[in-house]
């Protein structure tokens, strides 16, 4: 028996490895993708004034920090009583629809697009932004401007682009300017366009032999169920809405309000890794397996997808349509993430026009502070990686006491383990492989855009801290820890 390992993982948030396990003819015989970081950010935030949660939890990651501003202000709202007033949602879900598109294009174009636009199998230095650029000098400095464009949304309307503070219990606290609005709308217009021309430049890679055997072809794909937020009418809604899930073959299974997710979603903690194993508690878990009695579902742009019965805008509905005729309803191709990646994009740019061009958007009444403490708040909102929950509990001076987060790399972790394995086994033969294969390896958990700093939690009394010490030749020399942490 022997092991391969790739460390670190390349182009993703946060620090993980991945080890395969071969058998004595050399063929895979399992599989892990370990994070191995460790932050349980939640324990910071007890003892807090849960007023402060929305800025604080900003902190867990630079990458998304939107989606935990946005799931920790609903859940605070909840928590003290207050319904922030119309056009504080509608200014809200304004700015998260430019984090979507913040978050998707950082994906796309730096870490996954040189897999296609290049080649998996292209030698490890050029597989990056940097090659893309010598390919495509244009295409980069394009995406440069408008990120520009995006980040200026998210700094009038959050204060900050990156850690954003407007958004407090009850609403905002402060509105925008007509100025202000009309220097969102401009940008909103040139970032449709922007997201319509990466829907068409994936579709094209796509056509290509090598990237058409890679999405379509069955190296990467899991039959599971999916979950995300829809809106009344079953649309992709990343601010609001019920919690749906569908089966494997696409059916309605349940639909549920964020406040009672702990009767639908439960947890489970590995010994090999500090992000838990969520599964859909009323199926039950059965292990890292795949199909209709497993319990594993996956969250995210495919997630989304799969969940919902389209999108609320044209462009993206159009996009929608063709994305069916591909993969079928539900997609279970794997790469089919990165085609619902940029159809989000469409619709976030889309949905920015719509409420920028609301009449309600520079209104002055965007904060309500009438309301008493309830004790608890829970709220979820898509972040790009999928479906997140905050879930928090305070004493009657509202000092936190509890703080939950239920992240979507975390839901998505049994099956990023599960696709790991399945495209080892199928490229891994009597102990072969190189370079490429180890890329394209690399590209199932790369799928899901994993966060890990976001996603390293633990259940206290349930998750040892363990550091291993190796030589220069890679014998284990010492272990330390193994104690229970909590």
């Amino acid at each position: 028996m022997s092991i391969v390992t790739i460390s670190p993982a390349t182009r993703l948030e946060g620090e993980a490895e991945i080890r395969i396990i071969l058998d004595e003819k050399g063929n895979v015989k399992d599989a892990y993708f370990q994070i191995i970081e460790f932050r349980g950010f939640e324990k910071f935030c007890v003892g807090r004034p849960a007023e402060e949660l929305p800025r604080i939890v900003t902190r867990i990651c630079g990458v998304c920090p939107w989606a935990h501003h946005m799931a920790s202000s609903k859940a605070t709202d909840m928590l003290y009583g207050r319904e922030p007033p119309s056009a504080a949602k509608k200014l809200r879900e304004l700015g998260y629809c430019a984090h979507i598109l913040d978050s998707h294009s950082i994906h796309f174009f730096a870490l996954a697009l040189p897999d296609f636009a290049l080649s998996p199998r292209a030698p490890r230095r050029e597989r990056s932004i940097i090659g893309l650029y010598k390919k495509n000098p244009e295409l980069v400095k394009k995406v440069l401007r408008m990120r520009e464009k995006i980040t200026r949304v998210e700094e009038i309307i959050g204060g900050k682009a990156i850690h954003p503070v407007t958004s407090i219990p009850g609403g905002l606290s402060k509105p925008i300017t007509e100025e202000e609005r009309k220097e969102i709308e401009e940008n909103a217009k040139e970032l449709l366009k922007f997201s319509m021309e990466s829907v068409e430049l994936f579709s094209k890679l796509v056509e290509k032999n090598e990237n058409k055997d890679l999405v379509f072809g069955d190296y990467y794909i899991l039959k599971t169920h999916y979950a995300g937020l829809v809106d009344k009418n079953n649309k992709v809604n990343f601010y609001d809405g019920m919690i749906r899930v569908v089966s494997v073959d696409g059916k309605e299974l349940f639909k549920f309000e964020a406040k009672d997710y702990l009767e639908y979603i439960a947890e489970k903690v590995t010994p090999w890794s500090y992000t838990k194993m969520p599964y859909l508690k009323k199926i039950g878990w059965r292990g890292i397996v795949d199909g209709p009695d497993s319990g594993i579902y996956r969250v995210g742009p495919l997630g989304r997808i799969n969940a919902a019965d389209g999108f609320a805008t044209d462009k993206a509905q159009e996009y929608y349509e063709r994305f069916v005729e591909l993969f079928g309803k539900p997609a279970h191709h794997t790469m089919a993430f990165h085609y619902a990646r940029v159809i989000e994009m469409v619709y976030a740019s889309e949905r920015m026009l719509e409420l920028v061009q609301d009449e309600e958007i520079t209104s002055k009444d965007v904060l309500n502070i009438e309301g008493e403490i309830t004790g608890c708040g829970i709220a979820a909102v898509e972040a790009p990686r999928g479906l997140l929950i905050h879930h928090y509990e305070s004493d009657e001076n509202g000092i936190t006491t509890m703080a939950n987060f239920i992240i979507p790399t975390t839901m998505n972790n049994p099956s990023i383990n599960l696709d790991i394995k399945r495209v080892s086994a199928r490229l891994i033969e009597n102990g072969k492989y190189d370079d490429g294969i180890l890329n394209m390896i690399e590209m199932a958990f790369r799928a899901y855009d994993p966060c890990l700093a976001c996603s390293t939690h633990s259940i206290p009394g349930a998750l040892k801290i363990i550091v291993k010490i190796y030589s220069s030749d890679g014998k284990l020399i010492r272990k330390l820890g193994g104690e229970y942490y909590g």
